[in-house]
């Protein structure tokens, strides 16, 4: 009783264009700055605001420090006597700082001067050099 199972072949695929790339945007930013993600990661601490205000500003914890711990950034907002108010403000600074430390400038890429351009920079020199060289005063004789 030697019975063998027939062996079930994948459809053989036709081959396929190959992928249109994506036009290059830059890297993908390391840090997220959308309110939600900052709002999961931050330590938000709630404290009293420094400076002139009196009673206003002592009595009540309305300022606001947000500490991005994969960075270690640090934001404060005091200015606004609403508590709600100032932690808009300070998730908005701290989006700007990330953004900042986000921002990766593009390389550069090197070409060769045209030999155009090479032979206008030569001429203008030339032609300054013999300029400077008639202003000089004639050799004296002596």
């Amino acid at each position: 009783m030697d019975e063998t199972k027939p062996t079930i072949e994948a459809p053989k695929e036709t081959p396929k264009e190959a992928p249109k790339e994506a036009p290059k945007e830059g890297p993908k930013p390391i840090y997220a700055t959308d309110l939600e993600s900052l709002e999961k990661v931050c330590v938000v601490e709630f404290v009293r605001g420094t400076g002139p205000g009196g009673q206003h500003k002592n009595k009540r914890y309305t300022g606001i420090r947000l500490t991005h711990p994969p960075t270690g950034v640090t934001v404060m907002a005091t200015e606004r006597r609403s508590q709600l108010r100032n932690r808009e403000l300070a998730f908005e600074r701290l989006a700007e700082r990330l953004a900042l430390l986000n921002h990766r400038p593009l390389t550069r890429k090197k070409t060769r001067t045209p030999r155009s351009v090479i032979a206008r920079r030569l001429e203008g020199k030339k032609r300054r050099a013999t300029t400077k060289t008639l202003r000089q005063s004639p050799p004296r004789e002596g």
